[in-house]
């Protein structure tokens, strides 16, 4: 079985998946822009019992523009999303690619606000990509 390790910048926050990810996708929304500081966030999602933690982390509840809960933990020293958790997604971890620094990781297969809130000059180019709003 595949095992890969997200970590933060410092190294102090890790997150080990075994296997795939059950999904995997990008997200065009505004607070996933804030959250990533970048044009979008591509994120992974295991099945929570195929992850394991270490180091220490803090976590930020948000509303999502639909009403859910996302929880965000994120290392108390250097400031980087290592997981997440969405309310109306239980038993699974998201975990942000980046965070693997795995240019072998697979390509995302869905994308969130594709039409509506991505920027312009943003292209996804992943093949089949299921396109939603």
């Amino acid at each position: 079985m595949t095992a890969r390790r997200a970590q933060c910048s410092c190294g102090q926050l890790a997150a080990i998946c075994q296997g795939e990810p059950v999904r995997i996708s990008v997200c065009h929304c505004l607070d996933c822009k804030r959250r990533t500081g970048s044009a979008f966030s591509n994120n992974a999602r295991f099945p929570e019992d195929r992850v394991s933690f270490e180091g220490r982390s803090k976590e930020f509840t948000r509303v999502t523009d639909a009403g859910n809960h996302v929880t965000y933990f994120f290392c108390p020293e250097c400031g980087t999303t290592v997981h997440y958790s969405i309310d109306v997604q239980p038993g699974l971890v998201a975990i942000p690619v980046g965070a693997f620094a795995d240019l072998e990781f697979p390509a995302p297969f869905l994308s969130f606000y594709h039409e509506s809130r991505r920027y312009p000059w943003v292209e996804i180019r992943a093949e089949p990509l299921e396109k939603s709003d």
